[in-house]
């Protein structure tokens, strides 16, 4: 399985309930934040409802 790094680029505020929620899901509290994690379809799923922001990166 390979990981996920994903780094928040951009800020919540103003944005839906769900994104903000989906945001502390993943351990990102506040910009430039970075959590490296499994890549999982749930994780994936998370990831794709804030992709406008966060940047994604796969890592060994």
């Amino acid at each position: 399985m390979g990981r996920l790094k994903v780094t928040q680029i951009k800020s919540g505020i103003g944005g839906k309930e769900n994104q903000r929620q989906t945001l502390r899901s993943l351990g990102l509290k506040r910009l430039h934040d970075t959590v490296v994690k499994e890549d999982r379809p749930e994780i994936r799923g998370m990831v794709n409802t804030v992709t406008h922001l966060v940047t994604v990166e796969e890592v060994e």
